[in-house]
């Protein structure tokens, strides 16, 4: 069983899973074939089969899961509800061959960068798919919710402090100013 398969939550489903575009497979073989009496083409094969088979990838109605390596396993989820973008990349071979690259930002500093995959467009839409799915609420931790609190309290407080120092220039503005005599080095004299 895949890993993305074993880590499904309780009614959370697979919506889309992302698959390596046929060129990579076709690439890989092509390594084996033509470089396959020197030891580098079954190295080459060898190495692409094993990252292509132990990357798995995939959205579900609840997140957006890449899960990569073999041994040491490294796993990046991002809850639907915390994706602020989605970008393509694709270049012209790229579109020609029907593979490109899907980067996923979130909420902070969370960026999903998938391999390679084909059919990169029906993936991004399976991904905008469950966001509106969701409502496309962001929920915040508590200390985000409560940063952004704060700021909009202090930008309250500071549109207060404005009306305060305008006054203050108008009652100054009004009163006579009193001339200072400048010290011997042309420092103010300070009273």
């Amino acid at each position: 069983m895949r890993y993305i398969d074993e880590s499904l939550a309780n009614g959370e489903t697979i919506i889309q899973r992302g698959k390596w575009p046929t060129i990579f497979w076709v690439g890989a073989w092509a390594a084996l074939l033509l470089l396959g009496i020197v030891a580098v083409g079954v190295f080459m094969f060898t190495a692409a089969a094993i990252k292509m088979k132990t990357t798995d990838f995939a959205v579900t109605n609840r997140r957006v899961i890449l899960k990569r390596g073999w041994l040491n396993r490294h796993t990046q989820e991002l809850a639907v509800e915390s994706v602020e973008g989605v970008s393509l990349n694709q270049s012209l071979i790229a579109r020609l061959f029907g593979y490109g690259r899907v980067v996923v930002t979130g909420t902070g500093d969370a960026i999903i960068a998938f391999p390679p995959m084909a059919h990169p467009v029906a993936f991004r839409r399976a991904i905008e798919a469950a966001r509106a799915d969701c409502g496309g609420e962001v929920h915040l931790a508590r200390d985000d919710r409560a940063a952004l609190d704060r700021i909009e309290d202090a930008a309250n407080d500071k549109a207060a402090n404005d009306e305060i120092v305008e006054e203050v220039e108008e009652a100054e503005d009004e009163a006579p100013r009193k001339r200072r005599r400048s010290s011997f080095i042309g420092l103010r004299a300070r009273r």
